[in-house]
């Protein structure tokens, strides 16, 4: 019919934009079960889960699993200013790790590093064993790598389905046939709970909709490891403590493991695992969120001075 015709010709004429950045960042969820197929749950490893809700309640790991992601000696150098400098830090399967710090501390630098948004000046970055610095993003989001966008940038002319069609389309090279995107992609929806009616548009949403949108295109190429960027933004209290308990549902109910970069500590604080700190591109702290909120050079770093 029409819909598919035009789907196509949006593979088409689309491929190189969205699969270099701006599907990049959306990856997504499996298909409903049945038929045979699998779904996004069954496509992931499991965490021992119980009760009768459907994805099931699950047991995160809390970072207690084996190494994914592992940094070492990252550098970023713009010309003579040095970005992030000799920050090394591994992130375990299960986790949510949190990557905070003020203004200007790296933090955002250092995401982009590890995303593939840019190439580093030195160091090393290994995703699963396999070193993936200075890849290009979109095949960093192959691997199974996917990040979202703290400024959302949904192709508004097109409905909230087809925008995530095409992130799980691209966002796995185009190994999915059309169909397999659009189940994948009404699956990512229903999880962050946005309307998987074809015909619902983009247009007009708010914030808290846009990011769930961002999430769900994200979802939609069933990551290992999900980066999130500052997906507090723009929220309103209650939003964020939605939005951080969504978060904290997807990690638990597809064991998926995350790095949240984040600059509103509150709520993040409640939900991370671990937290790493950066000021002026280098590494200052990291444990547990209880022992950064009393750590002297943390709070001189976001108060400008040391408490009594």
């Amino acid at each position: 019919g029409a819909a598919a015709a035009r789907l196509l010709a949006l593979f088409d004429e689309l491929a190189p934009a969205v699969a270099f950045a701006r599907v990049t960042p959306s990856p997504s969820l499996p298909p409903q079960g049945g038929g045979g197929k699998a779904s996004l749950r069954d496509s992931y490893p499991r965490p021992p889960c119980g009760g009768g809700l459907g994805w099931g309640v699950c047991v995160a790991t809390s970072g207690s699993g084996p190494r994914l992601l592992s940094v070492r000696g990252l550098s970023k150098r713009f010309g003579g200013f040095l970005a992030v400098n000799q920050v090394s830090f591994d992130v375990r399967q299960g986790e949510i790790l949190g990557l905070i710090g003020p203004n200007g501390s790296g933090k955002s630098t250092t995401f982009n590093l590890i995303a593939g948004a840019l190439k580093p000046t030195g160091g090393s970055i290994q995703f699963e064993g396999t070193e993936i610095a200075g890849m290009p993003a979109h095949r960093v989001c192959h691997k199974g790598l996917a990040r979202t966008f703290q400024i959302p940038r949904p192709f508004r002319k097109l409905t909230l389905l087809d925008n995530v069609v095409l992130a799980a389309h691209y966002g796995t090279a185009g190994a999915l046939s059309r169909e397999e995107a659009k189940e994948r992609a009404i699956e990512a929806l229903a999880l962050v709970g946005l309307p998987t009616d074809p015909e619902a548009s983009a247009e007009g949403l708010g914030a808290a909709a846009l990011k769930k949108l961002e999430l769900a295109r994200a979802l939609a190429t069933r990551p290992r490891l999900l980066l999130a960027d500052e997906s507090l933004g723009g929220l309103d209290a209650s939003e964020m403590d939605r939005a951080a308990e969504m978060l904290d549902d997807i990690r638990r109910r597809l064991d998926i493991t995350i790095v949240w970069v984040e600059h509103i500590m509150g709520v993040l604080m409640r939900i991370v695992d671990r937290v790493i700190v950066l000021d002026h591109g280098e590494m200052i702290f990291e444990g547990k969120p209880a022992d950064a909120a009393v750590d002297g050079r943390v709070i001189e770093v976001y108060l400008g001075h040391r408490r009594p």
